[in-house]
């Protein structure tokens, strides 16, 4: 099973297409996911190191994104 945890700041609109495209993705491969969602404030996702929203990480590894700056 493969472990995903998506990270979004409060004002991000991209949730409603990343689920889609997460439970796209699932399908399509064949495998079983535990996903979970997490809206943060700046302050929270300054305090995780994240750098932008939506941050992924797939089964601990950073998937996006990537050598950006702020979390909007």
């Amino acid at each position: 099973m493969i472990k995903i945890e998506c990270y979004l700041s409060l004002k991000c609109g991209a949730e409603a297409a990343l689920r889609e495209n997460i439970a796209m993705a699932l399908l399509k491969e064949g495998v079983e996911g535990d996903v979970k969602f997490q809206r943060l404030s700046d302050v929270e996702a300054c305090l995780k190191g994240l750098k932008g929203s939506p941050a992924i990480f797939v089964n601990g590894r950073e998937l996006q994104p990537r050598e950006v700056m702020g979390f909007t």
